[in-house]
């Protein structure tokens, strides 16, 4: 009974976390009270605090749990093989943009507020050791080496983030170039080494 009720609990936290973040992130930090954030999630604003300490708790969890969501849905849609690589790339940053852009500008005005520096510091080794991950399990799909893969992830995010924050068009494209080319020139030596290798 006792792990239900922990399951519940959870539950419910994050439907309130999510249901805070879309608020925010729609309307800004500044301008929901406590007491529109309780009527979003259909609760008191007292009930709050059986999940958070204070207002700073609820916005550095619901952040850092609502955007590891969006990490995962963006590895959701990771390619499968070698040649799904340049759909991925050509495709994720606008559906970035168009499905989480409004998280992504909250985010960044919560992680560089120096009330909430520190919590942005934490979150973002975490990022650091979740998309080295994400590079060791897509190295078996595509057949690149994970330490290759790893800094190419980090140019895609980056490039898309901006692009969910500005809309920045001539950004994204040299960052996708450099990242085609990148890839384009390691499949041209792993392709011409197999030949190499290949007896006559």
């Amino acid at each position: 009974m006792r792990v239900r009720n922990e399951e519940e609990f959870q539950r419910k936290k994050n439907e309130i976390m999510e249901k805070c973040y879309e608020c925010y992130a729609e309307h800004g930090l500044g301008a929901v009270s406590i007491k529109g954030l309780a009527e979003a999630c259909g609760c008191t604003s007292g009930s709050f605090y059986t999940y958070f300490t204070d207002l700073d708790d609820l916005i550095v969890q619901s952040t850092a749990y609502c955007m590891s969501k969006v990490e995962d849905d963006f590895m959701a849609k990771a390619p499968t093989d070698i040649e799904d690589v340049w759909r991925f790339i050509d495709e994720i940053p606008y559906w970035t943009a168009k499905e989480h852009g409004k998280k992504y500008r909250l985010m960044y005005q919560v992680y560089t507020h120096p009330k909430y520096f520190s919590h942005g510091k934490d979150f973002f080794q975490g990022v650091n050791r979740r998309y080295s991950e994400y590079a060791a399990e897509l190295e078996s799909k595509i057949a690149i080496p994970k330490d290759i893969i790893t800094p190419l992830i980090f140019i895609l995010i980056r490039a898309s983030v901006h692009y969910a924050l500005f809309e920045d068009e001539f950004y994204l494209q040299a960052q996708l170039s450099v990242l085609k080319k990148g890839i384009a020139m390691y499949l041209s030596q792993k392709d011409r080494s197999l030949k190499e290798e290949k007896p006559l």
